[in-house]
């Protein structure tokens, strides 16, 4: 298999000289299906993972589910989240469980350690093992199960029994979801390369143009049906006004989200993805940088796109500037070189 060479979109630099750098390509394109700006390969299919959360969250609100279990706003963002396992995560995801009537033994997620490290230290403090609560995706499952929940009331079935294997391809939970990522994406899922995700549940490739356009219409509705294009909107109210449910202390998306509220829809996925919906300006947009690279040369990437995009104030400039152009220290403080979007990604952002 031959792979297009994309170009560098961060470098990493010491003593004035590059030291390493990260090659990727990125999508922007509108709710019409037009690409406004791009970079490298924007047709290889990849594995989107945890970016498309939000697009796997749309049966939870369209379905009815969310409101007839009152979920709030903490809620639904919860269920958009690659959390860091914080107590306020672990504990919004029960209470996710508990209004469908169910406990942490309803998730398929699997459990693990909280990313964050005071919550992994007290945890630990207190002789305690983690749950499938302090999995980083136990929202979105939490979701997963809430749609379950209103699938086996009307099918007359105990929830907790209806929901065993809905982390497969054909149960009806995750035949619902999928087809939410088609319908955003336009791909053919049926023809789509496919493999399981960290959390258990499939995962398709698809082009980034396509999840470009699926983080387009997510931002503006058009071409959604009415019940996608309406639980978009909600989530995207819910998570603006709880970003730190996305996310967590300290995160990118949790920080980016927070200042700007509804003009930014942003989130992360495993191996150097990252999704974001513009809303204001009807444009949605796609990254992926080929080494995997999520801890920090997709977020220069994306904190580049917005600040080249978005309409931005001196302090909203300075605050992305900060995330796009890295001063990097080493542990005594002193300052050692920087984490910077490449003139490239820059001039063709301008264009």
């Amino acid at each position: 298999m031959s792979f297009t060479t994309n170009p560098d979109l961060v470098h990493v630099l010491r003593g004035g000289a590059v030291e390493s750098f990260h090659r990727g390509a990125l999508a922007v394109v509108d709710a019409g299906g037009a690409v406004r700006a791009s970079l490298g390969d924007i047709h290889r299919p990849i594995f989107p993972r945890s970016a498309v959360k939000v697009l796997q969250a749309l049966p939870l609100v369209a379905s009815g589910a969310a409101e007839a279990l009152g979920l709030t706003d903490e809620e639904l963002a919860l269920a958009c989240a690659s959390h860091r396992g914080e107590p306020r995560h672990a504990e919004t995801a029960r209470s996710m469980l508990a209004k469908a009537g169910l406990d942490a033994g309803a998730l398929e997620c699997g459990a693990h350690w909280p990313y964050d490290e005071p919550a992994m230290r007290a945890l630990a403090a207190a002789g305690l093992q983690p749950s499938a609560l302090h999995n980083n995706c136990s929202g979105k499952h939490a979701g997963f199960a809430c749609v379950g929940c209103l699938m086996a009331r009307a099918a007359g079935t105990e929830p907790a029994a209806y929901l065993k294997g809905y982390v497969k391809p054909d149960h009806p939970v995750m035949r619902e979801v999928t087809a939410a990522l088609q319908a955003t994406t336009g791909a053919d899922l049926s023809n789509a390369p496919v493999g399981t995700d960290g959390c258990s549940i499939p995962t398709y490739a698809v082009p980034l143009r396509a999840l470009a356009l699926a983080f387009a219409r997510i931002g503006t509705g058009q071409g959604l049906s009415a019940g996608h294009a309406s639980a978009a909107r909600r989530l995207r109210q819910a998570v603006a006004r709880a970003p730190f449910f996305v996310s967590g202390s300290g995160r990118f998306d949790t920080r980016v989200m927070e200042r700007f509220g509804e003009r930014v829809f942003c989130k992360v996925g495993a191996e150097g993805v990252y999704c974001a919906a513009l809303p204001g300006l009807g444009l949605g947009v796609a990254i992926k940088m080929d080494d995997g690279n999520t801890a920090r040369a997709v977020e220069v990437t994306m904190a580049a796109v917005i600040e080249a995009l978005l309409p931005l104030d001196d302090g909203e400039r300075h605050f992305l500037r900060d995330l796009s152009d890295v001063v990097l220290k080493n542990w005594n403080g002193i300052e050692v070189g920087a984490l910077r979007a490449s003139e490239g990604l820059r001039a063709a952002l301008a264009r």
